[in-house]
Formats: C-alpha cells, sequence, structure tokens
C-alpha cells in the first residue's frame, strides 16, 4: 500500500543534507484538512490499511483500520453537532492515551472545532484558569475519580457564562455528566461534511498550553496547515516506514503526541503504537513494544535511561530499524550503551511546542552524541547573543527563528492567544525559542538550556546539561538535574538532585565522590555545592525532568 506522501512534497530523495536543507518543499494545497484530506481518502482508498495499534496494561489490544477510524470519527462528529458544538467553539480531550482520543480530535477537526489537548495531571486552578483563557464549551476525560474531582470543582467555581459540558469515558456513569460510550453507541455513523462547518487554512485547528515555567501557561494556536509540518517530524526525523509501527512515547495531554502519533506518521503511511500505562515501568514497555513489532521509536532521554538498565538481551529488536530522542539533551552516556545494545544510533531533535523538528539529526548525517543536529528545511533559524548579533562558532545563544508571521513555515504557530504575549516573544520579523544553545564548526548545534535554566554563578554561565553529563558518567547515578540555588555572594550556586542506580546508597562520602567526579570531568567551577538524594525527579508525564519544580523548592535556600 502507498502513502499519500508523495503528493504534498516535491521529492523526498536528497543526495546530501546540503541538498536536502536548500531543495526540500512541502506542497501546501488549499484549505486543507487533515481529517478529510488524509484520514477518509485512506478509507477510501485503502480501507483496510492499518492506522492505530493499541494496548493496555490489562491485556486489551485493538487494532483500527483507516476505515475504523473514519467511521468512529464520523460518529464522534455526529455526537459533538448533536451536542451544540460548532466551528470555532474549544473542546478540552483530557484522555491519557485512551483510543478514543483519535476519534475525537479527529471529529473536531471535521466540524472545525478547536481541540484543546490536556494533561490529567491539571488541578482545580489549573482548569479554571483554561475555562477563562480558552472559553472552553465542553470537556471530554477519563473517568478517574480524581480527574472528574477537579473538572467537577473549577466547574462550580466558573461563571455562569464559562459553565462547559461534562462527558466521561469509561465504563463508570457519572452523576451530571454525559456518558461517551453510551451517547457514541446510539450516534449515527452517517456523517455529511457540514457547509457551516468548513476550513480555511488559517483557522485554528488545535491549541495547547504552554508549561508555564514562568507566569501563567501561554495558550498556543496552530493552524490547519500545522499536520503537514509534521513532515520534517516523521520523515525527516523519526524515519517512519511505509505500512511500518511507530511509536512516540507521550500521552495524549501533550503536544509531543501530535508529534508522534497522528499528523506525520499517517501522513507518511506509517501505523501508529499506543501503551497505554497506568504507570511507568520499562520491562513492560519493553515487552509491548518487541511483542507488536515496532519499526520505529521516540521517548525521551528518561526513558532510554531506564531502558539501557535493563537486560535488553532478553528482547526482540529485530522490526526496530530506527530511534529518535527530544525533549531534553542526550547524555552521551545513554547513547553509547543504547548503541552497544542495539546497534542503533539515537538520532537526537529539537523542536518547541509552538514549533515542529526544527533542528535534527536527519537520516544520513553522522550524529554526534549530545548534538541536536543541523537546522531544518524551510526554517531560517540562527544564535543571537545578547546584543542581537548573530553568534561565532563556539559562542552561546538564543536560538531564533528568522520570519514574520504573514509567510511563516510551515508548521509554525499562528501565535498566542493573548496578543501582548505573541509580541513579547515575536517582534520584528524575528520568533524568540527562550532557548540556547551553540553550534560547532561543522555546522551541528548543541543544547545549553531554557534561558531560566541558565546558572549565573560568580560571573559563570553554567549550562545545566554540560553538569548533568559528567554525573551521568558516574556508575552511581541513575538520573540528575542541575539547577542554580540562590546565594547571597555568588548569585547562584550549583545544585545537583541524584536519583542513585541500584546498589548505591546516599552518604556524604558518596556526595564528595561525585563532587570531584564532576571537578575531574568537566571545568571544576561547575561542580555541584550542594547535592541531594532523592527517590524521584519531578517529571511532566511525557518524561521531561520538571527543572522549574526543583527551583521552586528550593528558592528559599541558602549556603555559604
Amino acid at each position: 500500500m502507498v502513502s499519500l506522501l508523495n503528493e504534498y512534497v516535491n521529492k523526498l530523495d536528497f543526495e546530501s543534507y546540503e541538498d536536502f536543507k536548500e531543495n526540500f518543499k512541502i506542497n501546501v494545497p488549499e484549505n486543507f484538512n487533515f481529517a478529510y484530506d488524509i484520514v477518509d481518502r485512506y478509507a477510501k482508498e485503502y480501507p483496510d490499511k492499518k492506522a492505530l495499534v493499541w494496548c493496555n496494561d490489562e491485556g486489551v489490544e485493538k487494532i483500527y483500520s483507516f476505515a475504523d477510524i473514519k467511521k468512529y470519527s464520523d460518529k464522534t462528529a455526529n455526537f459533538f453537532l448533536s451536542k451544540g458544538i460548532k466551528k470555532g467553539d474549544v473542546v478540552m480531550l483530557t484522555l491519557k492515551s485512551r483510543y478514543e482520543f483519535w476519534f475525537c480530535i479527529l471529529a473536531l477537526h471535521k466540524i472545525g472545532a478547536i481541540a484543546l489537548p490536556a494533561t490529567h495531571m491539571l488541578t482545580t486552578r489549573d482548569i479554571i484558569y483554561r475555562a477563562e483563557e480558552a472559553q472552553m464549551k465542553m470537556v471530554v476525560c477519563i473517568d478517574d475519580e480524581s480527574v472528574l474531582q477537579y473538572v467537577d470543582e473549577a466547574y462550580n467555581e466558573v461563571s455562569d457564562d464559562l459553565k462547559f459540558q461534562r462527558v466521561s469515558v469509561g465504563d463508570k456513569d457519572v452523576e451530571n455528566w454525559l456518558n461517551f460510550r453510551e451517547e457514541f453507541e446510539k450516534t449515527s455513523e452517517d456523517f455529511v461534511r457540514p457547509k457551516d462547518c468548513e476550513t480555511e487554512t488559517g483557522d485554528t485547528m488545535v491549541a495547547y498550553f504552554s508549561s508555564g515555567t514562568s507566569g501563567f501557561p501561554k495558550l498556543i494556536k496552530h493552524d490547519y496547515l500545522y499536520p503537514l509540518g509534521h513532515i520534517l517530524t516523521s520523515k525527516f526525523w523519526q524515519n517512519v516506514q511505509e505500512d511500518g509501527l511507530h511509536y512516540t512515547v507521550a500521552d495524549t495531554g501533550w503536544a509531543k503526541c501530535l508529534w508522534g502519533k497522528l499528523y506525520g506518521q499517517w501522513i507518511c503511511g506509517s501505523a501508529v503504537f499506543v501503551y497505554d500505562y497506568e504507570r511507568f515501568d520499562a520491562k513492560h514497555m519493553l515487552d509491548k513494544a518487541s511483542k507488536h513489532g515496532v519499526t520505529t521509536f521516540c521517548a525521551p532521554p528518561t526513558v532510554y535511561r531506564f531502558l539501557i538498565k535493563e537486560d535488553l538481551t532478553k528482547y526482540n529488536f529485530s522490526t526496530l530499524k530506527y530511534a529518535v530522542t527530544a525533549g531534553e539533551p542526550l547524555n552521551p552516556e545513554v547513547y553509547n550503551k543504547f548503541y552497544e545494545y542495539t546497534g542503533l544510533k539515537l538520532m537526537e531533535g529539537f523542536g518547541q511546542t509552538e514549533l515542529v523538528a526544527v533542528i535534527a539529526n536527519f537520516p544520513g548525517m553522522e550524529p554526534k552524541p549530545g548534538s541536536m543536529g543541523k537546522t531544518s528545511p524551510m526554517y531560517n533559524i540562527k544564535l543571537l547573543n545578547y546584543a542581537g548579533e548573530e553568534c561565532d562558532i563556539g559562542e552561546e545563544g538564543e536560538i531564533v527563528v528568522l520570519t514574520d508571521r504573514e509567510n511563516k513555515p510551515v508548521g509554525m504557530f499562528s501565535g498566542y492567544h493573548d496578543e501582548e504575549k505573541t509580541k513579547s516573544a515575536w517582534y520584528d520579523g524575528i520568533y524568540h525559542t527562550g532557548d540556547t544553545a551553540w553550534k560547532d564548526e561543522d555546522g551541528y548545534l548543541w543544547f545549553v538550556g531554557r534561558t531560566d535554566d541558565i546558572i549565573k554563578s560568580s560571573g559563570y554561565k553554567i549550562g545545566p546539561f554540560e553538569v548533568e553529563s559528567a554525573l551521568m558518567t558516574h556508575p552511581a547515578v541513575l538520573e540528575c538535574a542541575i539547577t542554580g540555588v540562590p546565594h547571597p555572594v555568588r548569585g547562584q550556586v550549583v545544585k545537583a538532585t541524584i536519583v542513585l542506580a541500584k546498589d548505591y546508597l546516599a552518604s556524604d562520602d558518596l556526595m564528595k565522590e561525585l563532587q570531584n567526579h564532576v571537578k575531574n570531568t568537566t571545568a571544576p567551577y561547575k561542580y555541584p555545592r550542594i547535592v541531594e538524594f532523592v527517590e524521584e525527579l519531578p517529571k511532566t508525564i511525557s518524561g521531561k525532568i520538571r527543572r522549574n519544580c526543583i527551583r521552586h523548592n528550593d528558592k528559599d535556600l541558602c549556603n555559604e
């Protein structure tokens, strides 16, 4: 079976990275709508083509063809319409990794409503903020008691004009909530594309709230061309295979899901794999992925750190052809161990919720462990120093995209809901990512950290990743996070929050050993003056370390 990819790109084969960077283009059709132009077309021309492989911890497995996905998204679209959801309405989807997410988001695309995926970790205050900022008309969420309680509390606290419909997904009947399964069963699958729901390229299709590491989260808007931008992500970074099975580790509440479990993969003709687990367990993940024959794999470095601690000789990796990572910098130690076990070189990439894969190690490139790779086609990316000048080789600077909003690259966000926030990050033809990196003499970019994560101590600027990489080469360290702690003389000092590997116990002697290890591995001034041993690091559900949480807890800590 063939994919539809060829219709949306100028060509697929390139002689070199330079050829790819210079000549790759995406063919942009008029009024593209992913649900109709990709999903429904596959359903018509290749109805049995595999789209989604889903499983959970209870042993339930479901395989959906594109014909199935069309039928169920049509039924769901009829459900939304029957409840008064119309073009431009915002519907929040809090579905963890439930297969109903795919029905719902495609249904919303079909009727021109705006999908707002959200994590199930939101509390009452978070939901109230989203109701007020996004003016959402409905919440569709898993029937987890704590999640339902938070939504109910938010519903009771918002003003009458912000009351939203509540829909639960699961086996429970919940008072004052619509039951999705009951409604779904009685809804017709005969769907006709509504004329008053026709979409245009510039309409908002999907929105995400940022992580809110500084101030309140920003509402990020993407238009209907966003799925096409993920051709870069899926074909040229993840290297997904025609009729393959791609697995990205991320639940549906995070933008990484749309990066790796929907748009680009289906455009390229690959099915997506979903493992709906209650709690991350590396062994169970390996069991599921190897059983179902995953061909391409994407996960944050945190996941790989746990995978390489397992006995990988017990698993069948014969179907796995390619593996990539993003979300935070990759420690060389992890890269080398994974390569030793699997023979696969991890290909790192970089992007944001606002973007697609705009820096990556693309197929054919030789990765440098720890480097994000090189810049993507269609994106004019530079590193600018504090004076706004382009950085020299080896000089640290902010990653920026040179573009104005009227001629932005395919896949880039339209702006924030709050126009003032847009203007503060995107002005004079430059979008400021807030991330810092440096470029080597071969054109590879190396991540330093979020601007907020850079530690300024006694006149030195210290990126957390370089200290974390040094610590990760010590066998006692399973995971670590480097942050800055306020100091009355130095401004900040380096703190290491460390999860120890098996068979190691926290002690003052081990702390001193690790401090000396850093001094001997990298510049001595970067060593952590404060060391805290913990059972686990605070993380998002997608596995990214939440350094802002550590900083928040340490804001009053002050050491001589």
